[in-house]
């Protein structure tokens, strides 16, 4: 069998590689994802360790000397966290900020003052939503049980009918929508316009979120009939609170970025002109690291000071906010050594040839990887990061348009059936005090909802765009 080089794959990328190319490289991408799977479910190894010794595997059974394989994983690590890391520890502040100010508290609130007990799953997904924007999915479970287990007592309602919703808003918002880790990930491992990404990833979420919360919650309450445990209900952070941010404000300055965002998305589509002053202006305004920043001063304000926060208080806001994400920025960057590797190696020119003689969507396909890669890791991001890299060659002869569509259906199948290897099974079980039967009936199933009714919604929409 021939050994190939992950220098000498990377120089000759665009010339096809031999059969016997094709299956070493087949070997050693399940070799590492074998690996990986291994550490992190046999032996709990940390994800970031594990993620460094599969890439290490990956390169040593594709024919890679030692010494590259390093180089192509420092790379990748340092390209990820160079992209992503910044956005990531924005996004945790002003995460912070939200939580910690009672504005969290105060959007939770005010939607369920105004809501029927009828319409009350409707108003749990939509909360989940907004909530969920700015937030790492397991920050928006603790701000959002409190308020699940709280409703479910005091209106006599199943859990899983006001919880799936809750968990449908926050899961849809953390696989699809920027800024969290595995979409900004993917946007950058396919090339894809974030403001377009971000656009289409609402117009899927909203259906997504819709059948896999208020819809699917009437079956799961049958299923499972539980009341709410009463030792899961801790303290909320706008209780302690003499005052805290109104309703319209805190909306607003969740929004604040994902509107700056969206605005330079639409002077694209508009003007579609690199030169012209707007354009230039609004590629900076609506950049990530501006929108978030922007988001994170303005939220200092808004939130902070509307909550009577000294300087100090809320310099002790934004400093909490950034200890807890390490672990996650590193995750995340050794996701993107992974992914590199993978590049250098050639494996994904190697599905490139491999795939064109298939009668099937590059939509298709890279849900499907990235669906393989969920089951076996049990990691959202893990699986967005390195099916974004095993499929970004695909995206060369794709419109921006399917290409941020490619980054959705990659998200879309980061999300399937999360089983016992995924520590988010772990913790809504415990919150929500089911059995591991259970937590599979409902939460699984929730989340194999939102990954088959996302691909759907994506596939339908490349029809039509």
């Amino acid at each position: 069998m021939t050994h190939l080089s992950v220098e000498m794959l990377a120089a000759d990328a665009t010339e096809p590689i031999t059969s016997a190319g094709h299956a070493q490289l087949g070997i050693a991408v399940l070799a590492g994802i074998a690996v990986i799977v291994l550490l992190i479910t046999k032996f709990k190894l940390h994800a970031f360790l594990s993620l460094i010794i599969g890439s290490l595997v990956l390169g040593a059974v594709a024919g890679a000397p030692l010494d590259k394989a390093i180089t192509s994983f420092s790379t990748g690590l340092g390209t990820t966290v160079a992209g992503t890391g910044v956005l990531i520890a924005l996004g945790a502040v002003l995460g912070r900020l939200l939580a910690d100010s009672g504005g969290a508290d105060q959007i939770v609130d005010t939607i369920l003052a105004k809501s029927s007990r009828s319409a009350m799953p409707w108003a749990m997904v939509l909360i989940a939503g907004i909530v969920g924007l700015p937030i790492f999915f397991e920050v928006g479970i603790v701000l959002l049980i409190p308020v699940v287990l709280l409703v479910a007592k005091r209106g006599n309602f199943s859990l899983m009918r006001i919880g799936i919703p809750a968990l449908a808003g926050l899961s849809v918002m953390h696989g699809l929508i920027p800024p969290h880790p595995g979409p900004l990930a993917a946007i950058d491992a396919v090339k894809a316009n974030l403001g377009i990404t971000l656009a289409l990833g609402v117009v899927v979420a909203i259906p997504t979120a819709i059948i896999a919360g208020p819809v699917f919650s009437r079956y799961a309450a049958r299923w499972v009939d539980i009341q709410p445990p009463e030792t899961m209900v801790p303290e909320r952070a706008g209780d302690d609170l003499e005052k805290r941010p109104g309703f319209g404000i805190t909306v607003a300055t969740v929004l604040l970025p994902v509107v700056m965002m969206l605005a330079k998305a639409l002077v694209d589509i508009v003007v579609d002109d690199p030169e012209h002053t707007l354009q230039r202006i609004f590629d900076v305004v609506g950049s990530p690291l501006i929108a978030l920043l922007t988001a994170v001063l303005v939220a200092m304000f808004t939130l902070g000071r509307a909550a009577g926060f000294t300087r100090g208080r809320i310099a002790g806001t934004v400093e909490k906010s950034l200890g807890p994400i390490a672990g996650v920025v590193l995750i995340v960057g050794a996701g993107g050594g992974f992914k590199q590797t993978l590049v250098d190696a050639g494996v994904g020119q190697m599905i490139l040839d491999v795939s064109k003689g298939w009668n099937i969507s590059a939509l298709l396909l890279a849900w499907l990887i990235a669906v393989a890669i969920r089951l076996a890791t049990g990691s959202a991001t893990v699986a967005t990061i390195s099916a974004a890299g095993l499929v970004g060659p695909l995206a060369a002869d794709l419109s921006t348009t399917h290409a941020a569509l490619l980054v959705l259906a990659i998200g879309c199948g980061s999300l399937f059936f999360s089983h016992v290897n995924d520590a988010g099974f772990w913790l809504v079980k415990e919150y929500f005090g089911m059995s591991v039967g259970q937590t599979l009936k409902t939460w699984s199933v929730m989340e194999t909802l939102i990954s088959v009714v996302g691909i759907g919604c994506v596939l339908l929409l490349s029809l039509v765009l």
